[in-house]
């Protein structure tokens, strides 16, 4: 089974595909962190010195490396399913889901986060709202073509687990 997690900064993305990779006993990913890795920078290092093309030319290549694993559960970054033709290469490959918390949500919990979220760093509240509206503006036509999206209270281990048994 492969399983490709998308959504906006701060779903809960990296937190759902660790708990599902324990429970389906596979492997668990973040490809950002992938990322990070394989260039020997953080994602802000990258932005600066090398610029947001390279870095997503390096997330679509990381990204297509999974298409040779035969299971796992990847939470992508959040602007990964709007580059390179990314969504249509996870829809063809695996499960796509995407998780959808509400922006006051997620804004009150990144405000916490924001030493390591260089795209919110130093914002205020309503800033943070402001960016995250305007990026799920700017995805909403790609997050929309995923096959299965989980927002609010549908965000929970039963429905998961009602997805997963679709594809048992």
């Amino acid at each position: 089974m492969k399983i490709f997690l998308i959504g906006l900064m701060g779903t809960g993305k990296s937190y759902w595909a660790k708990k599902l990779a324990k429970k389906l006993k596979i492997g668990g990913y973040d490809l950002d962190y992938l990322v990070e890795s394989h260039e020997e920078k953080s994602i802000a290092e990258i932005f600066a010195e090398e610029g947001e093309d390279h870095f997503r030319k390096a997330e679509s290549k990381m990204l297509r490396w999974f298409g040779e694993k035969k299971t796992f559960v990847l939470a992508t970054g959040g602007g990964t399913p709007a580059y390179h033709e990314n969504m249509i290469w996870m829809n063809k490959n695996g499960i796509t889901i995407w998780i959808d918390e509400s922006i006051e949500i997620l804004a009150k919990r990144l405000m916490s986060e924001q030493a390591h979220r260089p795209a919110i760093h130093g914002l205020p509240y309503e800033g943070i709202c402001e960016f995250l509206q305007q990026k799920r503006s700017e995805r909403l036509a790609f997050y929309q073509q995923a096959q299965y999206h989980l927002s609010g209270d549908d965000i929970n281990e039963r429905s998961f687990a009602k997805i997963l048994k679709e594809h048992a």
